[in-house]
Formats: C-alpha cells, sequence, structure tokens
C-alpha cells in the first residue's frame, strides 16, 4: 500500500540530495572536527560551508549561527538565555497558543519565581499587536512569539511585533520552526533577536536544529563544556545532520516559490473540496495570513482519532488537532484558545503539505475522506442531519 504523506507539519521526508551530503560522514570521514590532526579537522571546513547555507536562508552572518540537537533546545536556550543575560527582570510574554516546546518552559518558569503573561488569539487564530503593547513593562525579560503556528499554519505579524518590543530594548524571540523554509525570511528587515529552526521541519535528518543570534545580543549559554561553537554550545558536533541541514537550507531557498505556489495549489484543493464535499466541516485559522502548505479543519460530531486511524487503512498520514491520540480528554490548546467549539474541536485534521506531494495524492484523499466522515457521522450518538 503506497503512503500518501500529508503531515509534513510533525516532519519530513529527508531530501535524496541531504542524504547523499551525509553518508560519506557516517563511515568515511568520522573525524571530530575539533581534533589536531587533518583527518578531523578537515570536517571543520564542511560544518563552516553548512553554516553559511543556513545563515543565507534567513539573511545572518555565519557568525550568528549557532547549531543545536533542534527546535526545542533552540526555544530553551534562546528564552533562558535572555533571562540570564537580565535577572532582575522577571516578566516573560508569550502566546497562548505557542508549541510545547515554548509553552510547556513557560509554565515550568511560571512556578520558578517568573511571570508569564500569555496573549489571547481570535477566532481564526490571529494575534492582535495592541494585546503585546499593553503587555509590555519595564520588567520584561523577554518577549518569545512563533513565527507560524503549528497546527493552523497562521502567520504572525512579526515585523509589527518586533518594532515594538525592541524599541523598549526588550530581547525578542522567535520560534520560526515551522517558518523557515516555507516562506521568505530576512533577518536584516525583520530584526529579531533570536530565532529558532529546526532540521527535520524542512527535509534535513531530526536531532539537528539551529539558533540565531543576532550580533550584540548579550547571550549565556544553555549547555556548558567544551569550546564547541564559539564556546556557546557545548558538545562534539553531530558533523553528518549539520551538513544535511546546511544542505536542506539549500534547497530550501530554491524552493520558497514551489512551495508558494504549486504546495500551495494543493492544499487549496484539498481545502476546498473537503469544506465542498462535507457538512458541518470547519476551517480553522486565518485562511490568507498562513503557511502555503496547511490547512487544519475541524469536522463537527466526530473524533479526530478515529478519522486518522480511518484515513490510515488507505495509507493516508495526517494529524489530529485533539490531543486524544496522547490520551487526552482534552481538545488542542491551540484550538481552545481560538475558541473552536467543543464539537468541531475534537474532531480536527491538519493536513500539512510537502514539495513531495502530488496532485494524485490529493484526489486520493479527497475521494476517501467524505465516506469517512459520513460512516462515522452515522455512528455518532450525536450527529443529526
Amino acid at each position: 500500500m503506497k503512503v500518501i504523506y500529508t503531515d509534513n507539519n510533525a516532519t519530513t521526508q529527508v531530501a535524496p540530495e541531504v542524504v547523499e551530503e551525509m553518508l560519506p560522514y557516517f563511515h568515511d570521514l568520522y573525524g571530530n572536527p575539533s581534533s589536531m590532526h587533518s583527518f578531523g579537522g578537515q570536517l571543520m571546513r564542511k560544518l563552516k560551508e553548512a553554516r553559511e547555507k543556513v545563515a543565507r536562508l534567513i539573511g545572518a552572518t555565519p557568525d550568528e549561527i549557532l547549531f543545536t540537537s533542534c527546535g526545542t533546545e533552540s526555544d530553551n536556550t534562546a528564552i533562558r538565555a535572555a533571562l540570564a543575560s537580565d535577572p532582575d527582570k522577571k516578566q516573560i510574554i508569550t502566546t497562548r497558543v505557542e508549541h510545547p516546546a515554548v509553552k510547556n518552559l513557560c509554565e515550568y518558569l511560571s512556578k520558578n519565581g517568573y511571570s508569564v503573561t500569555f496573549l489571547p488569539v481570535d477566532r481564526q487564530g490571529r494575534l492582535d499587536p495592541e494585546h503585546l503593547y499593553k503587555s509590555l513593562s519595564n520588567d520584561t525579560a523577554v518577549v518569545s512569539i512563533m513565527w507560524a503556528n503549528n497546527e493552523t499554519g497562521v502567520i504572525f505579524p512579526i515585523e509589527e511585533i518586533v518594532q515594538m518590543v525592541k524599541e523598549m530594548g526588550i530581547v525578542f524571540h522567535t520560534d520560526a520552526v515551522q517558518a523557515v523554509g516555507k516562506i521568505p525570511i530576512d533577518v536584516r528587515k525583520v530584526p529579531v533577536d533570536m530565532l529558532s529552526l529546526s532540521g527535520h521541519k524542512l527535509h534535513a535528518s531530526k536531532g539537528v536544529g539551529a539558533l540565531y543570534v543576532r550580533k550584540g545580543t548579550k547571550f549565556s549559554p544553555f549547555l556548558i563544556g567544551g569550546h564547541q561553537e564559539r564556546g556557546r554550545r557545548a558538545g562534539t558536533e553531530n558533523v553528518a545532520s549539520i551538513i544535511g541541514l546546511g544542505k536542506a537550507c539549500e534547497l530550501a531557498g530554491k524552493h520558497i516559490k514551489k512551495e508558494n505556489e504549486r504546495v500551495k495549489y494543493l492544499r487549496d484543493k484539498l481545502e476546498n473540496e473537503i469544506l465542498k464535499q462535507i457538512p458541518n466541516a470547519m476551517l480553522n485559522g486565518d485562511r490568507e495570513h498562513r503557511l502555503p502548505n496547511t490547512t487544519n479543519i475541524s469536522f463537527e460530531y466526530v473524533e479526530g482519532e478515529a478519522i486518522l486511524l480511518m484515513m490510515n487503512e488507505f495509507g493516508i498520514c495526517a494529524s489530529s488537532g485533539s490531543a486524544c491520540t496522547s490520551g487526552s480528554l482534552e481538545p488542542s490548546h491551540v484550538l481552545r484558545a481560538m475558541g473552536v467549539p467543543f464539537t468541531a474541536a475534537h474532531g480536527s485534521i491538519r493536513f500539512s503539505l510537502s514539495i513531495y506531494n502530488t496532485e494524485e495524492e490529493i484526489d486520493f484523499i479527497i475521494e476517501k475522506l467524505p465516506p469517512i466522515i459520513e460512516r462515522l457521522r452515522e455512528l455518532s450518538p450525536y450527529w443529526k442531519q
């Protein structure tokens, strides 16, 4: 059975070009780049090239890029570094719809001496900058707001927000894990202080990420140890994955137009046909200001987990907007923050596409999904046509 993969906001296929780039560093060129001998030392040049490629994708300079193990580490490092740089300030500002890498850290910090302001969003998942403006204070240590939401794809007005924050001299961090590689980002034009990205969201391997730290930003390392990453992130470099990340960023720069035209076309076709053919289905999120690959749709009176299981029988991979797959009866915190009705929030499905999806795959989903929803509703005691 062919797998039709539409869960790319969870993880992506490693690009064949990335695999090819990485392979020599698992066996033939396995040295430690910090070694004095040339066998290991030659790898430092490849790390330099990878750093340049990552920097180029977001408009940074290579010395502003430090490599991490993932987006979560990048987020944690950025927020903790900002707090350490000004320990007298105790307020953190973020949103109610952040990824758990930020949300759960902020909730932890709120129990350990910090005050956290969680900004609301509207029914379309949009953030009103006025709420941020009213929350800023002389006690604000850091503002951390995602560039694009992982569940709905909604893009936040980071350019407007960062100017507001910078005017008060407050550190601004953005979790751009879902945005990098899908939409153009240029930190020369949008002067964020720190930005997180993750390899496995843009066709690199799992276990590698990066943190952009603007020149002049006060920084305190999260991992203490050796001299790697100019003393900013200790630990022997994950050479193969870093080189793969560099290649993935290079490819992403070339594919941005394709992402925003062909992938967006496929996303819109899937979304429009689902909403047209299935009654009591609703789009979650801003239809205009969102990632080109993401759609989140609620189907009232059915469970998202059941939809996923039945789609899986046809080889269709997607994810649920509900946390029921992790054993929780509560809907997604993102959808709850948006005020999505309870009868719909539990039946939410996120489709997230990539450049590897085909129109034939989209047509197959459009063919199979309506009968699945109809069958599940026939079994639901709450469904009344």
